[in-house]
């Protein structure tokens, strides 16, 4: 096999969709591969994120997340949660915490009021700004 059947492989093998080719010739053999090379390309996404206007009145307001994380109802899986609807919480006292990049972070009522309704699942993952409670100030 000289060097122009060579060169014809390698044509043969770039112009079809032939991934490898060997040929045997008395003691001479010859493998031919075709490596990917394909581009990868970045295509945008358009993600649509639906949130959720809430707004606060006199008597209904909203304890929420102030970071991004993962968030807690207790302490630890052993110890009751900080907070349960009907519970009455004051200024300062802790209701949950969120982790955030290992950090546990808790998170305290900036006022009195009353536990309405729990929005979020233990370790769930929350938004900053996302509501955590539903309450009622006192």
């Amino acid at each position: 096999m000289d060097l122009e059947q060579i060169e014809k492989l390698v044509e043969i093998i770039e112009k079809s969709t032939l991934k490898e080719i060997t040929v045997e010739e008395g003691n001479l053999k010859i493998n031919l591969k075709r490596e990917n090379n394909a581009e990868i390309q970045n295509v945008p996404k358009n993600i649509e994120r639906k949130t959720e206007i809430v707004e606060e009145s006199d008597e209904e307001s909203f304890i929420t997340s102030p970071i991004v994380g993962t968030f807690y109802s207790a302490a630890s899986p052993e110890t009751p949660a900080f907070v349960r609807v009907g519970d009455t919480v004051k200024k300062g006292q802790p209701v949950c915490i969120v982790e955030a990049m290992k950090l546990m972070n808790e998170i305290n009522c900036d006022f009195d009021c009353e536990i309405e309704a729990v929005l979020v699942s233990n370790e769930q993952k929350v938004e900053y700004g996302q509501p955590l409670f539903r309450v009622k100030k006192i």
